[in-house]
């Protein structure tokens, strides 16, 4: 795990570095003018370059005011088998994805570069584009809140009084701006990428969230979509409440995969006996948490919010581990991320974002006894995140959506790829189902059997990395859907390019943030 804690060294700096980004602002419809990228919070490419470009704040009047996209390109595409432009997103929502290209050229395959330049951008509301915030600091957004853990009992009053007044936070501070933060609206804003980019289709490659903001581009405009790429799928039919309430049993099917690996650290002589260990730490933490020296008070909901960031993937158990032995008192304290922070950009910023489009994207019941019943019954059925998924977030208290959600259908040409994992506990293999029953023959899949976030993985090469360099090189697309193991290798030396929903624990697991 050295190189992971390097990595995560390294994110940090640059991030507490970064400066407001030097790049030339260019009008709607004008010829873009690339200039310098901000400091990268990870592994430069020295040929990347970052640039803006003007969209409207409400497409329903696109003459009125404009706010900024911060855009990147990475030149790596060969003049004579040059295909286009490959348009990346980090997840999320809320995750800056700016610097993406310089992650992933260091793992597409030379056949992929050669066909492709690489594209980034900060989605509307995200960090260098036009950033919004709900007024808080990262103290007043503790991760076991903001993820809605009930508490012991069950209660979710804590709960509902913590997401009314985060509710009103947000509306109050985000502006005019918070409420056009959506998903088809940042769709929107890439076609205009693509227009000022002078390109006359774009491909795409993303997970996670990114999966649906792909999936809605691809049905705002099928026309404008040459291959599309989306790996760890959300449910179109399925946002935003139920998406979060597959949490609670994607929890459940991923914890054999950590309580394998738990066997051997020594943490219990058997699967089922890992799990009734874990549960009776976290009744006993309820009882008396165990202070940590920088995290503080450790209950059980934070080991919770802990196992569900660490359970991400495979490479993090032994942090797991670690924090267990620590709990239980015959171990050293686990490190613990500082909150890190980008001068000009609001320290809630990710937050702020997720909750815009959460909420803004479709309409969420504000019958609080609803997700008490729903909670009561994802305690009882998995018990691992204690109900957490299915609980009322914000959005409970947000006003109604400004427009419907898209529709995500099958109408368009067949150019989709899907990439899942069998025990994602992200986005899981349920929610996956559900994409690729709306996208009909627009779409294959291929599954993955691991667990991990994400199946375009080089640590754990498999055929979904396979097909999708194949794909994006030749738009060759499987004749059927496939599903494979993982390649019997030694795992990648390549960093993690996993898409993960954000969780608020971000801010003190930056290791987990991805990618």
């Amino acid at each position: 795990m050295s190189w992971v804690r390097k990595l995560v060294g390294v994110v940090l700096v640059a991030l507490v570095s970064a400066v407001v980004m030097p790049v030339v602002a260019v009008a709607e419809g004008s010829a873009v003018v690339w200039g310098d990228c901000p400091p990268d919070p990870g592994p430069a490419d020295p040929r990347l370059r970052c640039a803006t470009v003007k969209v409207p704040l409400d497409y329903r009047a696109p003459g009125g005011r404009k706010i900024e996209i911060a855009v990147s390109r990475l030149a790596t595409a060969k003049p004579g088998l040059r295909r286009g432009v490959l348009l990346h997103n980090g997840g999320g929502p809320g995750e800056r994805s700016l610097h993406l290209p310089s992650r992933y050229a260091q793992v597409y395959s030379q056949d992929v570069l050669d066909r492709y330049d690489l594209v980034g951008f900060d989605p509307r509301g995200v960090g260098y584009s036009t950033p919004i915030t709900c007024g808080r600091t990262a103290a007043q957004l503790p991760n076991e809140w903001v993820l809605p853990f009930p508490a012991p009992g069950g209660s979710i009053s804590g709960n509902v009084a913590f997401a009314r007044d985060l509710a009103r936070d947000c509306l109050a501070k985000g502006g005019d701006l918070v409420r056009h933060v959506t998903t088809a609206n940042t769709a929107r804003d890439m076609d205009r990428i693509r227009i000022a980019l002078g390109e006359r289709k774009l491909s795409y490659s993303s997970g996670s969230y990114g999966s649906y903001l792909g999936a809605v581009y691809a049905s705002l405009f099928p026309e404008r979509t040459d291959r599309v790429v989306l790996d760890a799928n959300v449910d179109p039919n399925r946002v935003w409440h139920h998406q979060w309430a597959l949490w609670d049993s994607g929890a459940e099917a991923r914890f054999p995969d950590f309580a394998a690996w738990a066997v051997q650290d020594g943490l219990g002589s058997t699967q089922d006996e890992v799990r009734a260990g874990f549960l009776a730490l976290v009744k006993k933490l309820d009882r008396a948490p165990v202070v940590h020296p920088k995290a503080g008070p450790v209950n059980g909901n934070l080991l919770r919010a802990i196992f569900r960031a660490y359970s991400y993937h495979s490479l993090y158990f032994p942090e797991i581990g670690a924090w267990w032995h620590f709990l239980e008192g015959d171990g050293p304290p686990p490190g613990w991320g500082d909150p890190s922070g980008v001068p000009g950009i609001p320290q809630d910023n990710s937050v702020a974002v997720l909750l815009a489009v959460t909420c803004g994207d479709t309409l969420w019941s504000h019958d609080i006894d609803h997700y008490r019943r729903e909670v009561r019954e994802n305690r009882a059925e998995y018990p691992i995140l204690g109900g957490m998924g299915a609980n009322i977030w914000p959005c409970a208290f947000w006003p109604n959506p400004v427009e419907p959600a898209v529709r995500v259908t099958d109408r368009g040409p067949a150019n989709v790829l899907l990439l899942q994992t069998l025990r994602d506990p992200g986005t899981p293999y349920a929610g996956a189902l559900g994409m690729r029953s709306a996208l009909g023959n627009r779409a294959r899949m291929v599954t993955v059997t691991t667990g991990n976030h994400g199946a375009y993985d080089p640590n754990t090469p498999s055929c979904a990395i396979t097909a999708a360099h194949r794909f994006l090189a030749t738009g060759t697309l499987p004749r059927h859907d496939l599903a494979c193991d993982p390649d019997p290798t030694t795992a990648a030396s390549a960093p993690l390019l996993r898409n993960a929903l954000p969780t608020p624990a971000d801010v003190q697991f930056p290791h987990v943030a991805i990618p």
